[in-house]
């Protein structure tokens, strides 16, 4: 196997590569009915909020040119 031949501050970094564990981290705990309607609800909230501002964002971003021709053509009347 390949040796560093820089002088490295810390050995285990180098080592790193042969390094085994025998020790298995404990088992995860699983998340309880409440935890999951949390999390749930707050997908839910998250998911609605970015639909209402699509839904409420998108008339507001078409260009209007009916009421651009409006004010234009009551001014060329005003003359």
């Amino acid at each position: 196997m390949f040796r560093r031949r820089e002088p490295v501050p810390f050995a285990f970094v180098a080592e790193a590569e042969q390094f085994r564990s025998n020790v298995t981290p404990p088992p995860r705990e699983r998340a309880g009915t409440g935890r999951i309607v949390g999390r749930t609800l707050i997908g839910l909230t998250v998911v609605a909020g970015l639909a209402g501002s699509l839904l409420f964002g998108l008339p507001a971003m078409q260009p209007t040119q009916s009421s651009g021709q409006t004010q234009q053509s009551q001014a060329a009347e005003g003359r």
